[in-house]
């Protein structure tokens, strides 16, 4: 807790201990600047947060992480983040079957290698292979190959330049036979973007898709919570407060509700959009995706593959689910398997929720789900910033001299974002306050 205070010598106080506000509080501590970050609830992270229930670790929303994703190397703090994998790829299901597609080029030449593989492996239940699966015949999966190891080779911010629609609008001239589109692209990029009418930028998929191709898709080892806490825990002492509720702003001057007055340099707003908005009237709030997630609790793992399940012919509420237990082994207790689904968009009524995603989990997995036991339903409204085209993916982070904001609302609705927004937040603190990075940056504005 903050002890109450009339003068504070301190270069910048951080309101919001989410991983952007976090992020830029290493960044800013490594460049020789004090800090202080105030956090209003008990616990650091904002959305990331993992609640803790006999012995199983439970995601609030489960933003899906990519091995590719720059922030997790270029933040301090994060040498100690283990990621845990899916399997490469996705698993997508239709017409009662499982099919695989599988991409992880990691340069030029391994893009052209997935490629090959994609178009040349054989799909899953072959002796039902004239009815064609959700990625279409063999020369579509070729064509599907060479678009991912294209994005895959494509610097970001070649991408940032390309002509800005709706990503489904801008998925139908991508020369991709419907069939792929529909049931693979759609229901992968749903997942990646918590978006499902794919209203979202075609360039924020397009930086969705490169990180899909060129890396893998993981999870924090431990819960999501992991990530935030080892940023705090390796800020100096005394730098991150919670419990503190910061109800007024000035370029200079931060008002708690308990907890007196700090005098600072500047000020770096790193909470939600609407937090901000109430502190700063008139900071533009942009929508929100309601994201839903269930965790259901049986003996066996229904599916002894750690990959992301995405229900291509969408049965059901279910967008994408996971025996996440197989996947990082930490979240269940031994002998008990978890499985996590996550409902995007406005649910079901509570009281129907839980029986329409069992009985499509039933059919995902082909196993009864009568005795899977519900550990818990996180809903949470303002999941995800909406990225409506045509969407500034690099929204400003100075609103003036003193007076800053960082987070998921000012770069892409992702962790990347969040934590890109922070690095952006505190290199522009730094040039205004004189201070030099601890490492040479890169032209920020580009970086994806």
């Amino acid at each position: 807790m903050l002890e109450p205070v009339s003068k504070a010598d301190v270069d910048v106080v951080i309101v919001g201990a989410g991983a952007a506000g976090l992020a830029a509080a290493q960044h800013l501590t490594r460049a020789g600047l004090t800090t202080k970050v105030l956090e209003a609830a008990p616990t650091v992270g904002g959305r990331m947060t993992t609640e803790k229930v006999d012995g199983f670790r439970l995601d609030r929303i489960g933003r899906l992480l990519s091995t590719s994703y720059p922030e997790l190397h270029r933040t301090p703090g994060l040498n100690a983040l283990a990621l845990r994998p899916f399997s490469p790829g996705v698993l997508l299901h239709s017409d009662g079957r499982h099919h695989r597609a599988a991409t992880t080029p990691r340069s030029a030449r391994g893009a052209l290698t997935a490629a090959r593989a994609l178009a040349s492996a054989p799909r899953l239940h072959r002796s039902q292979a004239s009815r064609p699966g959700p990625l279409g015949g063999h020369l579509d999966q070729t064509r599907l190959a060479t678009a991912l190891a294209r994005l895959a080779v494509t610097p970001p911010e070649r991408l940032l330049t390309r002509p800005d629609l709706p990503t489904a609008q801008a998925l139908t001239t991508r020369g991709l036979p419907p069939r792929t589109v529909d049931g693979f692209l759609r229901p992968l990029l749903a997942a990646l973007l918590c978006d499902p009418d794919l209203t979202t930028s075609s360039r924020a998929a397009d930086l969705a898709l490169h990180s899909f191709a060129s890396g893998r898709l993981c999870l924090p080892e431990g819960g999501a919570d992991t990530l935030p806490e080892l940023l705090a825990a390796s800020l100096p002492p005394g730098t991150v407060h919670t419990g503190v509720e910061v109800t007024a702003v000035s370029t200079t001057t931060v008002t708690t509700k308990d907890h007196g007055e700090l005098t600072c340099r500047a000020i770096l707003l790193a909470t939600g959009a609407r937090a901000a908005a109430r502190l700063l009237p008139g900071l533009r709030v942009p929508a929100f995706h309601p994201v839903t997630v269930l965790h259901h609790t049986t003996d066996e793992p229904p599916l002894t593959d750690p990959a992301l399940l995405l229900d291509a012919d969408r049965s059901g509420p279910v967008a994408q689910t996971a025996v996440i237990s197989q996947v990082d082994p930490s979240r269940a207790p031994a002998g008990r398997a978890l499985v996590s689904s996550t409902v995007l968009g406005t649910p079901p009524a509570a009281t129907h929720l839980d029986t329409a995603v069992r009985a499509q989990l039933a059919r995902l997995y082909g196993t009864s789900t009568t005795r899977w036991e519900l550990l818990a339903v996180h809903h949470t409204r303002d999941a995800v910033p909406a990225m409506p085209s045509p969407h500034d993916l690099r929204r400003p982070v100075r609103l003036l001299a003193g007076l800053y904001v960082c987070g998921d609302h000012r770069d892409t609705g992702t962790v990347q974002g969040a934590l890109h927004s922070g690095r952006r937040a505190a290199h522009a603190l730094m040039l205004d306050l004189g201070a030099r990075p601890a490492v040479t940056e890169e032209h920020l504005e580009t970086a994806a």
